[in-house]
């Protein structure tokens, strides 16, 4: 357990040294969020956290089935605590920021798929994320039974065998639930990230965003196609000195030959070009 005045920097470090999980995801998506809150003790969202996970402890000795645990941890979530999404301001970038949803109760999809991760493991479940396209979904598992959980609606459950297609997305949708693959707690700490980039890169904000492709690089060092990504942006700064070194990190993971490998390989070559 990392003390409470730990730098976010080294937790940081060390949990993408470590792998790709399971982690303590809400810690780390603390410790992320952190980075922009220098100054914000986080002594209150230890222990609100603490306090969510004990709550969903106790209500996990009272739930006979997965699907009633998912019942209970949404009626805490949302019920108890008021977390719910955010539809009136969905781009707003505190959505992402896990020190601004746990103040405001309101968030992006995989912020408060985050939370839900947190209680379900508390409880005693296995959860994971899953990688559905455009919205984050959940599953709970205990002894060989599921439950699919929207943490966006509150906590919804979805049976992808009876759900109707969302509105505009027809049938594909429904079959994308349902061949969703599980994704690992970096995935969905990046997934985190990626949110705020893309917002900044959208807006112009290009110093933020190349804040972020390093955070992301940090916490999934062995993603070659991070690499290339934070390579692009420090590009586009003019940052031409650490481009050239973040190819080369991608150049020494990916295998030779691979799509990846080439992309990576003729942009340093061109951009060795440009500095001699």
């Amino acid at each position: 357990m990392t003390t409470v005045k730990e730098n976010p920097m080294d937790y940081l470090q060390r949990l993408g040294q470590a792998g790709e999980g399971p982690h303590d995801i809400a810690t780390a998506a603390l410790m992320l969020a952190a980075l922009d809150h220098s100054s914000r003790a986080l002594e209150p969202y230890r222990a609100h956290l603490a306090e969510i996970a004990d709550a969903a402890r106790a209500e996990g000795r009272l739930t006979a089935n997965v699907e009633d645990g998912a019942r209970a941890l949404a009626a805490l979530l949302v019920g108890r605590y008021g977390y719910d999404g955010d539809r009136l301001a969905y781009e707003d970038p505190q959505n992402a920021d896990f020190i601004a949803v746990m103040d405001r109760r309101r968030g992006l999809p995989v912020a408060l798929g985050i939370l839900y991760m947190h209680a379900a493991r508390a409880a005693g479940y296995e959860a994971c994320g899953l990688n559905t396209a455009g919205h984050f979904l959940l599953r709970m598992t205990v002894r060989g039974s599921e439950a699919l959980i929207d943490p966006f609606n509150g906590g919804a459950a979805i049976d992808p065998e009876k759900l109707g297609a969302p509105p505009g997305r027809g049938s594909q949708a429904v079959e994308d639930i349902r061949l969703a693959e599980p994704v690992s707690d970096s995935d969905v700490l990046l997934r985190l990230e990626n949110n705020l980039k893309m917002r900044a890169i959208n807006t112009g904000e290009r110093a933020r965003a190349l804040e972020i492709a390093h955070r992301m690089v940090l916490i999934a060092p062995r993603r070659g196609e991070l690499w290339v990504d934070l390579a692009k942006i420090n590009e586009a700064v003019g940052a031409l000195g650490a481009a050239q070194k973040a190819y080369e990190a991608c150049l020494a993971l990916v295998k030779p030959g691979s799509a990846l490998h080439n992309e990576a390989a003729l942009a340093h070559h061109t951009l060795k070009r440009k500095l001699n």
